[in-house]
């Protein structure tokens, strides 16, 4: 079973800052691309960021300029710095691994006020 644990949801207001953080199995980490996903209510799972084993990255249109995905591959850990945060934002994020995605966190939620 794979272990992935998310952190760093909650609830902020409109403007403000989050960062959210993953920690995933060094089998899975060292050798999978990872991403962060998304689900508002009542809407379809949608990628906000990949980020390559190399380091190379893609963002969502909806959130380049404010959202920074990093990865440390000595903590095996992937990180989503979400800035500038607006309500439509709102939503559960999933880190994910793989090219499909093969595996799934469990998910943590943002709420962005107005």
């Amino acid at each position: 079973q794979v272990q992935m644990v998310e952190s760093g949801g909650g609830l902020v207001q409109a403007g403000g800052s989050l960062r959210l953080s993953c920690v995933a199995s060094r089998t899975i980490f060292s050798i999978n691309p990872m991403g962060w996903y998304r689900q508002a209510p009542g809407k379809q799972r949608q990628l906000v960021a990949t980020i390559t084993t190399g380091g190379r990255t893609n963002y969502a249109d909806s959130v380049k300029g404010r959202f920074t995905i990093s990865r440390d591959n000595a903590k095996n850990t992937v990180y989503l710095q979400m800035n500038s945060l607006r309500p439509e934002d709102t939503a559960v994020y999933y880190c994910a691994a793989g090219i499909s995605p093969n595996y799934w966190g469990q998910g943590t939620r943002v709420t962005v006020s107005p």
